[in-house]
């Protein structure tokens, strides 16, 4: 059997490991390289997200892949024990209303989350819960005048701990061949003096310094909210500029004495809701007696460089992510984690997932056609890229390797064409 191209991934978060997941398989004789920068895995948006997982809360522009990944998290789940490894369960996902609260802005909805900061709580249709009620979350102390409306239908929701899928995912791809480097760092793209093909990349090990090139002819941008950092690096004549942005995120685990194994059958719940201190928290409880408690964002906090690792919370929002979970949550709680992550994301609101056009990688820079070569990128999922992680990996995979996707995502795909459209 001859052997594939070899692929290069840039990133190591969860769309690089998913990537490099499928790709194995899909492709098991072609040599796939991971480059990581940060000297520690998963230490922003992989491993600090929620892990709140959606079938059909997307735009149609969306629909299919999110369609698409919820499967895929539900048989990865069924084929390797998802449960007892990642903590995958069904949920149910409400919306809830505190009797003390000033919840009366009906502005805010679901579909504007990654504008402005507010929560998700419309995306679905409202079922009121009595306090009694088998779908509500026991961890929530409920007051009288409490309100809380069932936005979920059945099997359409669940949960995860990403940090612990992305584990998963990398050492079943370390399983397959796939070579991790980290803390390393692509310093630029090594072509063909002949004809310019893409032929490799050069890779500096952060550490000590010392640098080599490792061939390819597939390379797949998966950095995330560095993603457009590390494209105008690669190819400095390009005019094409990625705009992906970061919006951080503040968040916390807590251990609740009201979430515990004797309730987990009822299984896992997001809780979406509004705070006197004008921010809108989103929860949800993991197996395991842990709730995560975000929903404090800006879009202003600079993004530190990828080999500065795990970035620093701010005392001044963690105090008040705290003060909200006590008042939400009750008291008895545990502060088990603290954390600061940067979701990728677009102007437009959705992600790019496509292969980028020779002619917009600039300084005469070609790639081989179908299967044997290109630059790919897959970013700016914003607070989808668990849920969309999976369907995202498969996809790529899929247009790397030449084959028909498993959910059209031509609305994704982006290039010079595309934004002189979107101007």
């Amino acid at each position: 059997m001859s052997s594939s191209p070899p692929t290069v991934i840039l990133g190591a978060g969860i769309m690089g490991v998913a990537t490099a997941y499928y790709l194995s398989q899909h492709d098991p004789t072609s040599e796939i390289h991971i480059v990581e920068a940060s000297p520690e895995l998963f230490s922003s948006a992989s491993g600090f997200a929620g892990g709140f997982l959606a079938k059909d809360w997307f735009s149609p522009a969306l629909a299919e892949l999110g369609a698409l990944s919820f499967e895929e998290h539900r048989r990865l789940a069924e084929e390797f024990g998802g449960r007892e490894k990642w903590g995958y369960s069904p949920a149910e996902a409400v919306r809830y209303a505190a009797s003390k609260s000033n919840d009366g802005d009906e502005a805010k909805r679901g579909d504007d989350w990654l504008r402005d900061g507010t929560s998700r709580a419309n995306a679905g249709p409202p079922v009121v819960l009595g306090v009694d009620d088998e779908q509500a979350p026991v961890w929530i102390p409920r007051r009288e005048g409490d309100h809380l409306e069932l936005i979920s239908e059945a099997g359409s929701t669940a949960q995860v701990d990403p940090l612990l899928l992305c584990r998963f995912l990398l050492e079943e791809g370390v399983k397959r061949g796939v070579t991790v480097h980290q803390p390393a760092k692509v310093t630029g793209v090594v072509r063909e003096v002949m004809d310019g093909m893409l032929s490799g990349v050069a890779v500096r090990d952060v550490r000590t310094g010392e640098e080599k090139m490792v061939d390819c002819a597939r390379l797949v941008i998966t950095a995330g909210s560095w993603s457009g950092k590390v494209f105008e690096e690669l190819f400095p004549m390009s005019r094409l500029k990625i705009p992906i942005q970061s919006l951080a995120g503040h968040s916390l685990v807590v251990k609740s004495p009201r979430w515990h194994k004797a309730v987990e059958g009822k299984g896992c719940h997001a809780v979406f809701t509004t705070h006197e201190q004008a921010f809108c928290p989103e929860m949800f409880s993991r197996l395991g007696g842990h709730v995560y408690f975000a929903g404090l964002n800006s879009s202003t906090l600079p993004v530190p460089d990828a080999e500065e690792g795990k970035a620093m919370p701010d005392a001044g929002d963690l105090v008040s992510l705290r003060t909200a979970a006590a008042d939400i949550l009750g008291t008895g709680l545990e502060i088990v984690r603290e954390g600061l992550c940067f979701r990728p994301v677009t102007a437009w609101g959705t992600p790019i997932v496509s292969r980028i056009p020779d002619q917009d990688l600039g300084g005469n820079i070609t790639t081989k056609g179908a299967a044997e070569g290109g630059v790919f990128l897959a970013a700016g999922h914003g607070p989808w890229g668990i849920a969309q992680s999976l369907g995202t990996g498969l996809v790529l995979a899929e247009m790397v390797t030449g084959r028909k996707t498993s959910a059209d995502v031509s609305s994704l795909a982006f290039g010079s064409d595309t934004m002189a459209a979107l101007d």
